[in-house]
């Protein structure tokens, strides 16, 4: 996929005809992946509506609006870690079509952002986040890169209330860059923060992040920046957006795990 100077995807145009190639077996929906039309040489991820799993603590039919919205969110406060999304209408009706980060059919294992090493053996630059043991019994630390495009992505995910930030959900690709993918289970404007990014809690948000949340307080206050969300987002949703982007940037510091819901997902990768 070409780039621009700094590492966009250049030329991205989700609109053309969709074709649909396979589906992803181990996805908790209906995912499959597919070709568009107006994306040569580039494959999407295109997860329909009609086949999401309903859930207890989502409003149904709703998770693939909040894919495109954290796509909205990343590109408004400047984070721009979310592939580019859009909701549109395809062969399997109406869902979130997003760009494929690599080739689906020629994986390459890039640098890993999340990882085990054995118990207490956290590599220089890494954070660890807590300690377990695998189903073989060897005792090890769930460890993630310390690098400063990660620590942006730890903010972006509490701002988006994230509940599923898994391991691989964190991507790089050929270049470096990293990406954030799966934000079905975002925006509950019940507290839910499930991430395995945890190592910077309680420490100073870095100033580049506050000047992105900053940017995104005051794109919630713009009337056009809050009809794209409303499209895709409950109100209560987007609300509870603004708030805690206001608390985020009132208390200055990376969230804590809460006591009172799991705080990481499982499996953590």
């Amino acid at each position: 996929m070409a780039t621009s100077a700094d590492g966009t995807p250049s030329s991205v145009d989700l609109t053309g005809e969709i074709e649909v190639l396979g589906r992803i077996t181990d996805s908790s929906n209906l995912a499959v992946v597919a070709r568009v039309s107006t994306l040569p040489g580039g494959h999407v991820i295109y997860k329909p509506v009609r086949g999401e799993r309903p859930l207890w603590d989502f409003p149904e039919g709703t998770l693939a609006g909040r894919e495109v919205a954290a796509h909205v969110v990343s590109e408004l406060g400047g984070w721009e870690v979310v592939p580019p999304t859009v909701m549109r209408d395809g062969p399997l009706g109406p869902g979130s079509v997003q760009l494929w980060i690599g080739d689906p059919f020629d994986p390459v294992a890039d640098d890993v952002v999340v990882d085990l090493v054995p118990e207490g053996r956290t590599p220089s630059g890494w954070r660890a986040v807590f300690d377990g043991e695998t189903p073989g019994g060897s005792a090890v630390t769930v460890v993630h890169s310390g690098a400063d495009d990660v620590r942006s992505l730890a903010v972006l995910d509490a701002a988006l209330n994230n509940s599923d930030r898994k391991g691989s959900h964190c991507l790089r690709d050929s270049e470096g860059r990293l990406w954030a993918i799966d934000h079905g289970v975002t925006f509950s404007p019940t507290p839910k923060l499930r991430t395995v990014l945890w190592g910077w809690a309680g420490e100073p948000l870095a100033e580049r992040d506050v000047e992105r949340l900053t940017r995104l307080r005051r794109a919630l206050e713009d009337d056009t920046a809050l009809d794209r969300l409303l499209a895709l987002l409950p109100e209560d949703d987007v609300e509870a957006l603004a708030l805690r982007v206001v608390a985020l940037l009132e208390r200055g510091v990376h969230p804590f795990p809460s006591p009172d819901w799991p705080s990481v997902p499982w499996p953590p990768l």
